[in-house]
């Protein structure tokens, strides 16, 4: 049997897992095809609540699909990530757990059909607003042409970040082959000091 090995996407959900609760509202800022939708899902219980984005209908479809009958727990909106505070009710601004970016193109999808630096970078500066104090987001940056665009504009962003508010890192396998996916984590400063 072949030993599991860590990647940018276990390293993300083993995050989200250590810090969303039940009870919890988070959001999927790129449902894809529905895997850390699932984890979200499975992490906030019934009493949380997964807000999901993507802009491919076929991606809620499959996503809804993978959640069976766990769906009452989570909002598939049919929307960009980019307008996710429009969708976000009044309420729950300033009280989200998680926000999670797995950025790129729909696996199995058009390749050509791929998230944006403009409007990811728009997206982020909403999901920081939206995140609770101890609060935590995620981005899965790819080295396809439009993802290091991407991943290039998301650590300039971070890097002028005041650290008295958040802690940003970068995460990259460096023994894996090819060009494996950068992960970036920002905790958003607690008012206590401690994650809350």
């Amino acid at each position: 049997m072949k030993p599991h090995t860590e990647n940018a996407v276990t390293s993300v959900h083993r995050m989200l897992r250590s810090n969303v609760r039940v009870g919890d509202i988070v959001i999927d800022a790129t449902v894809g095809n529905g895997w850390d939708t699932q984890l979200l899902a499975e992490c906030v219980g019934h009493s949380g609540l997964v807000y999901g984005f993507d802009i491919q209908q076929v991606a809620l479809d499959v996503a809804r699909v993978r959640l069976g009958e766990g769906t009452g727990n989570v909002r598939l909106l049919l929307a960009g990530h980019e307008t996710m505070r429009d969708h976000i009710e009044p309420h729950h601004q300033g009280a989200i757990r998680a926000v999670t970016f797995n950025l790129g193109y729909l696996p199995g999808g058009e390749k050509e059909l791929t998230t944006k630096a403009s409007t990811t970078m728009a997206a982020i500066r909403q999901a920081l607003e939206l995140l609770m104090p101890g609060g935590l987001l995620t981005v899965v940056c790819y080295s396809h042409p439009e993802g290091r665009a991407e991943c290039e504009s998301v650590q300039g962003y971070l890097v002028e970040l005041a650290q008295d508010r958040f802690s940003c890192l970068r995460l990259q396998f460096v023994n894996q082959s090819g060009n494996p996916p950068v992960v970036f984590a920002v905790y958003k400063a607690s008012d206590n000091g401690i994650n809350a």
